[in-house]
């Protein structure tokens, strides 16, 4: 973002000239962020709230059914139902509810807005969450069968007495110090002893090593290259015998979970799409730039994963097969993830 920034009256505007506009788009022509964009509706159905999770999050039930969105720049995971069963944690919190299941991280989370927006046909509210960049981590929407009441009581309760102005800031470039010069020895010793998928994180951070770059660099024992538009076949083959599985989408500050069966799978112009009773999916499958099938060693076994990464390797999209844990995971999962199209680069090699 270069230049000055418009003011508040200038942003608005924008939105009157291009009322069918999507917001995060009209940030983007801006040259603003999006929480740039929600702050210039201050006083207008807008108002600053509070991010302290122990406040938020053990109250959202009280709304009722809401939808839950989570994205980042290639794919967008929205869940309906139910915000039950918080659990608080200094670096980590986590909702754990049958519908909503997320990994939270409060450090990322800067700024939080309370949003009511009358379109003329509707009103539209929702709580929506912003890390220091201006980057949307989470969102919260009303359905037509919330509780509004119980959202402008949680609202008011949340709001901030004052607050100091918007300050973004643009995001570091993250260095992972053995990228260029991966310790192979180790990386292998490292993936082949773990015993839960959980310790891959650590893994990274005791290597210095991009998840790209270990997914891509530990050999074809443990991750093989499929083709780019494999998410699609993936999808369509799980929804043909309904397989339950996992679907996690998530950014530097919230990860958001599908567990179950997917149905409706669709594409529409650059997008793949899954569009289910309280399950939708939307993603771009043109940004996709490599797809890796993964495998982890777990107690007993281990698990497989399909992970897409986007040009600049950040990941996208990961996809595993529904299990319980300390089981090892659903013989048709496996099969499914080993009948995808390999990459010819990888035969090739």
């Amino acid at each position: 973002m270069t230049g000055a920034k418009p003011n508040a009256a200038t942003i608005r505007q924008a939105k009157s000239d291009n009322p069918k506009m999507r917001e995060r788009d009209i940030a983007a022509k801006l040259g603003i962020s999006e929480a740039d964009y929600v702050d210039a509706w201050t006083g207008h159905g807008v108002f600053r709230i509070t991010t302290d999770f122990d406040r938020i999050f053990p109250r959202i039930e009280e709304l009722g059914p809401v939808t839950a969105l989570t994205r980042n720049e290639n794919a967008v995971h929205e869940k309906i139902g139910v915000y039950d069963n918080f659990r608080t944690g200094k670096h980590a919190a986590m909702m754990l509810g049958a519908e909503i299941d997320m990994r939270m991280f409060p450090r990322h989370w800067a700024y939080g807005f309370a949003v009511e927006n009358d379109t003329g046909e509707t009103v539209k509210r929702s709580f929506q969450f912003f890390d220091a960049h201006g980057e949307a981590l989470h969102k919260i929407h009303l359905r037509a069968d919330s509780n509004v009441a119980a959202w402008k009581k949680l609202a008011a309760e949340l709001a901030l007495e004052a607050s100091e102005p918007l300050a973004v800031v643009p995001p570091s470039v993250e260095i992972f110090e053995n990228d260029n010069a991966v310790p192979m020895e180790e990386l292998k010793t490292r993936w082949s002893a773990m015993t839960d998928t959980h310790q891959f994180p650590g893994l990274l951070n005791k290597l210095k090593l991009s998840r790209h770059k270990a997914v891509s660099s530990i050999g074809s024992d443990y991750a093989w290259k499929l083709e780019r538009t494999a998410i699609q076949p993936l999808l369509e083959g799980a929804a043909s015998i309904a397989l339950p599985i996992m679907c996690f989408v998530g950014n530097r500050g919230c990860i958001q979970i599908h567990s179950g069966p997917v149905q409706k799978v669709a594409t529409m112009g650059p997008w793949l799409n899954i569009m289910d009773e309280t399950f939708h999916l939307h993603l771009r499958a043109d940004r996709i730039a490599e797809v890796w099938a993964v495998r982890k060693p777990v107690d007993g076994g281990h698990v497989t994963s399909v992970e897409a990464f986007d040009a600049q390797g950040e990941l996208v999209i990961q996809f595993f097969g529904k299990r319980i844990e300390g089981q090892d995971e659903r013989g048709p999962w496996r099969a499914l993830v080993e009948s995808l199209p390999v990459s010819n680069a990888s035969q090739a090699a």
